[in-house]
């Protein structure tokens, strides 16, 4: 262990509450900052933390009562070396076993004195992975703060748990998705749908900060692996390419069920549900339908089915903005979009749903739960199937369904009745699994945030978001001083089920060295290896 490499030493603490290191005389305490990834080295055992807070302290409060020493002076020096010192917080969170080179949680603590150092590349490649490991699962997803050696999170245990990107507007949240999504392409772990309200994903996209310069999206990225599923081709075409599927919805697919999810935004009243089953349980698939062309009468459609006239007026006067919307027709299609979408599934295509101009929350929240609700029973039907036959060729292909604006669909009252809340408590059951981009996480229902497993954080805005974030987490209070420095751009905090312990990290960039990796491999040295030179 170099002397460079040195931080300080441990001087005291507990497992529960953390260590205190002493910050050698010689160490800038300014190159000393929160988040920063360290290593504590025991008699037996390596361990990993993080710093979480940096504090000035005195042996000697007494010389505080005179005014301080000039900096140049020979006092201050004396002063300095003497009394004068700075201390670093950490928790340490995974030990390396030196013998049986195991990585474990921690539950021991290193002796008095033990030596502390920042981390360094082996350390890194030994509890996050490398990209070379043959299981393909680890993707480098940016490097620790002061230092240029990749981080990696385990894209297994990402799909195996539903994840969240989290942060404040303009702290770069599509940009972080596209990293994570290009990392699945890449592996074939999962194939995934995205609800794209904006058209960030699938072509070009401006890139973030602003200004005429722009980035390759996801299609362009992967053109044989993605496939652009459009509701308004017009647009699509405009900024570059035909759609490879244009959507239309036909009425007879729209349940009860996806009104009822969108209860909340329409405004409407447990009576106007009710009438919508009344005319439900007359029409059957043609419900909506008889609505929009009948409701207009209140009084009588009211007669006719059973229901309350004021009811049936309010839930047409809702939902007659559907007629609005061109993809929603009332032709009986000959293959249905869900049809289409298990077809590109079944082939790991990737698919990103462009909204083009029709951006507004109602479609957006309409088109996502159609769409999903189907999804979700064709993918029960599928894995039923799967678990009677057990042969490998009929297991269904792992999904990801990544939403933005995700606390329109799981604000608490609306969590239980989404089919989106349903996916979030199932986690892997039926091979579906969610990513929920938001930039207010404290709207969110708390029973949907606890099943969140892997949570990718950046700034957030206020104490309640912070505080819906780590609800769960182990060491809550020490990480969320940590997120509170972050900067607005390109750093977050890692934590939960992909990560062996919470990480900050400088992401990764998406440019053309980017590119240029998501179509080569890239031969680094095994982890195995790294292991056994680390001690």
């Amino acid at each position: 262990m170099g002397q460079n490499e040195k931080i300080g030493h441990v001087t005291s603490g507990s497992l529960t509450e953390g260590f205190i290191v002493k910050v050698r005389p010689e160490v800038n305490i300014e190159q000393v900052k929160t988040g920063q990834f360290v290593a504590i080295q025991g008699s037996n055992l390596l361990f990993f933390s993080i710093i979480t807070n940096i504090q000035l302290e005195c042996s000697n409060p007494e010389i505080f009562y005179d005014t301080p020493p000039a900096p140049e002076s020979l006092l201050h020096n004396i002063v300095h070396k003497q009394h004068l010192f700075a201390t670093a917080h950490i928790k340490p969170m995974l030990s390396l076993n030196s013998q049986s080179k195991r990585v474990s949680t921690v539950k021991t603590i290193p002796s008095h004195f033990a030596p502390v150092r920042k981390a360094n590349e082996k350390d890194i490649s030994s509890i996050f992975g490398r990209e070379s490991d043959k299981s393909r699962k680890y993707f480098n997803i940016g490097k620790p703060l002061e230092m240029d050696t990749p981080v990696c999170i385990n894209l297994e245990k990402l799909i195996e748990r539903s994840s969240g990107i989290f942060g404040k507007t303009g702290t770069g949240k599509t940009f972080l998705t596209r990293l994570v999504i290009s990392g699945l392409i890449k592996t074939e772990k999962a194939a995934t749908i995205i609800f794209d309200m904006h058209n960030e994903y699938g072509l070009q996209a401006r890139q973030e900060g602003g200004g005429l310069s722009f980035v390759k999206g996801l299609k362009t990225l992967f053109p044989t692996r993605v496939a652009l599923f459009s509701l308004d081709p017009i647009s699509t075409q405009q900024r570059g390419s035909a759609p490879d599927v244009t959507v239309n919805i036909s009425y007879t697919e729209i349940r009860i069920e996806d009104i009822l999810s969108l209860q909340h935004e329409l405004n409407l009243h447990t009576t106007a549900i009710e009438a919508a089953y009344l005319i439900g349980n007359k029409y059957k698939k043609r419900w909506l339908i008889e609505l929009l062309e009948q409701g207009h009468d209140a009084k009588e459609f009211a007669q006719q089915v059973g229901a309350h006239p004021e009811s049936i007026a309010a839930l047409y006067r809702k939902l007659k903005r559907i007629e609005r919307l061109p993809f929603i027709t009332k032709q009986t299609q000959p293959t249905t979009i869900i049809d289409t979408i298990l077809s590109y599934i079944d082939r790991n295509i990737h698919i990103v749903f462009e909204f083009g101009n029709f951006t507004s929350t109602f479609c957006y929240l309409l088109v996502a739960n159609i769409i999903t609700r189907r999804i979700h029973t064709a993918y029960i039907k599928k894995t039923e199937a799967f678990l009677r036959s057990k042969k490998v060729e009929e297991q269904p292909t792992r999904l990801l369904i990544v939403i933005e604006e995700a606390h329109k669909f799981l604000h608490p009252e609306a969590a239980k009745q989404t089919i989106f809340g349903t996916i979030a408590r199932e986690m892997r059951k039926y091979y579906v699994s969610l990513c929920i981009i938001d930039q207010r996480p404290g709207d969110i229902d708390d029973e949907i945030m606890s099943q969140i497993g892997t949570k990718i954080v950046a700034q957030l805005g206020n104490e309640k978001d912070m505080q819906t974030v780590f609800s769960g987490v182990p060491n809550a209070s020490t990480l969320k001083s940590v997120l509170s420095t972050l900067d607005s751009k390109k750093q977050v905090l890692l934590i939960g089920h992909a990560l062996p312990m919470p990480m900050v990290i400088e992401t990764r960039s998406y440019d053309q060295q980017f590119y240029q990796d998501m179509q080569l491999g890239i031969i680094q040295q095994p982890t195995d290896e790294i292991i056994e030179e680390l001690f």
